[in-house]
């Protein structure tokens, strides 16, 4: 029984993340001159009610993921939930010096999606948006799938599904724009790489710790 629960007592560590996302309600209101990062090709794009799916799934998504990887592979756990958390302070940093918003359609519809749509405007400002937290985190996903061991080839299809279906969510019901997203693949991209170097090296330089040691 103790064994079993020291098996899971890293999942505490997810706790980091609803302490960080404290600051996320801080700073959505509006505090600076507010920019938009909107496009030609982003008001093209149109708004699509049954997208509010994906978007909401993201919540069990992330958890879910976070919670296989600690189950299959505790080093990419320690690595996604890491590069997370600092993803997530570099975006509050970001929201803070250059805030951004999105201009959102008009709710005219009253079946379920809409009531839907309208239940995550009402309880999210539209003002932290560049870069997308949604993206960022389900891009991230991909990277820890691709990167595990303990995911077969359909595993990572089907995380690939979800975090795409989740990215493009973000558009369709225009909750971010073209930027917004490509900057959270950006970061995630440079936060990955970073934290895995470090990681590496810090690994390494233990190795040489215990080799001296048994040398001594």
């Amino acid at each position: 029984m103790n064994l079993k629960w020291k098996t899971y007592l890293p999942l505490l560590w997810i706790l980091a993340i609803p302490v960080l996302n404290i600051f996320y309600g801080i700073l959505n209101q509006a505090h600076t001159p507010v920019k938009s990062l909107m496009t030609d090709l982003d008001s093209a794009i149109p708004f699509v009610p049954i997208f509010i799916v994906p978007y909401l799934v993201w919540y069990p998504f992330i958890i879910i993921m976070l919670f296989l990887f600690c189950a299959r592979d505790r080093k990419v756990y320690y690595r996604t939930l890491l590069t997370q958390c600092i993803g997530l302070i570099a975006c509050y940093i970001i929201f803070f010096l250059f805030q951004t918003t999105v201009e959102r359609p008009p709710l005219m519809g009253a079946g379920v999606l809409d009531r839907l749509v309208n239940l995550v405007y009402s309880t999210d400002n539209p003002y932290n948006c560049f870069p997308s937290i949604h993206v960022l985190t389900s891009y991230l996903m991909i990277k820890g799938a691709a990167a595990s061991t303990g995911f077969t080839n359909k595993d990572r299809a089907w995380v690939h599904i979800c975090a795409w279906s989740i990215i493009v969510s973000t558009l369709f019901v225009k909750q971010h724009v073209l930027l917004d997203v490509a900057g959270a693949i950006a970061l995630v991209e440079l936060l990955w790489f970073g934290v895995g170097r470090v990681s590496t090296g810090l690994r390494t330089k233990n190795r040489e710790v215990m080799v001296r040691g048994e040398n001594m």
